[in-house]
């Protein structure tokens, strides 16, 4: 059992070690058991490294690969494992598993999955997942999912990206597949209010898309995913918001008030950070 706040920590691949270490203090203090990183967000594991010498039994670890091709996953897997210094990953995810090429390959005999169900037999990892980002990704879990009885999946998860009514579509079929199937639903991108607009160049340093900053409105988009069963908030990459997420996780409402996060998203100008068309890549 995790925490249903995960840390994300792409956000601790630029920082400084203690940086990390005080940011790892906040969500030991605030119970949140699960940390994701990934072998690209640049010097995380090395950050979170530290903390697993200490406290590994206090974690749920989970980090991610990009690699298609067997030998590729097998190389990333045991270089995360090198420096996050464990002996063992609790979760393996294949990164943004979206395009068709990829997903191929991925499945194919040789491909990474394989090569990662291999490194589960030996005790290198205990569970796979599959992760992605854009407006496909809903349709390509289901795809994932019906080719492997994969562990946990990612996705974005927000009021704006569900105004989409194929993608809300989509996500409401995966998350009735995934629930039959008991396969863990993570979500990403719950305080995004919208990409950075081109003159904004000072504030994008700990993430890519612009976050809502607002505190009555951090509560009411963390509610949005909380209220519901079963999801999983994986936290946002600028983690000084990090207690302001954990705050509204520890306060959820009664009722969700969709009026008052209608509201939210006209007076903050938000916007889907993916559109199936120009926006659909990072």
């Amino acid at each position: 059992m995790t925490s249903r706040v995960i840390f994300g920590a792409a956000g601790l691949g630029e920082s400084s070690q203690a940086t990390a270490d005080a940011t790892l203090e906040v969500i030991l203090a605030a119970g949140i058991n699960h940390i994701d990183t990934a072998s690209s967000y640049g010097n995380s594991e090395e950050r979170i490294a530290p903390w697993m010498k200490d406290h590994r039994n206090k974690f749920f670890l989970a980090t991610k690969t990009g690699d298609r091709t067997g030998d590729g996953a097998r190389a990333s897997l045991e270089r995360s494992l090198v420096r996050l210094g464990v002996d063992q990953i609790d979760l393996i995810q294949l990164h943004n598993l979206v395009e068709e090429d990829e997903w191929k390959i991925a499945h194919s005999k040789g491909g990474a999955l394989e090569a990662l169900i291999d490194a589960r037999q030996q005790g290198l990892v205990k569970y796979i997942g599959v992760t992605g980002h854009g407006t496909r990704i809903p349709s390509m879990h289901i795809r994932s999912l019906s080719a492997y009885d994969y562990d946990s999946i990612l996705f974005p998860y927000n009021y704006m990206m569900l105004t989409n009514p194929q993608y809300k579509s989509d996500v409401e079929e995966l998350i009735e597949i995934a629930t039959n199937k008991n396969v863990a639903i993570q979500t990403i991108k719950s305080i995004a209010r919208r990409r950075w607009s081109d003159d904004n160049t000072t504030d994008r340093r700990f993430s890519w898309y612009e976050p809502i900053k607002d505190d009555g409105a951090i509560k009411r988009a963390v509610a949005f995913v909380l209220s519901r069963p079963n999801l999983f908030l994986n936290t946002s990459s600028d983690y000084s918001l990090l207690p302001k997420v954990i705050e509204a996780a520890n306060h959820l409402p009664k009722d969700l008030d969709l009026v008052a996060i209608e509201a939210d998203a006209r007076s903050l100008e938000m916007a889907p950070l993916f559109d199936g068309s120009t926006l659909e890549l990072i």
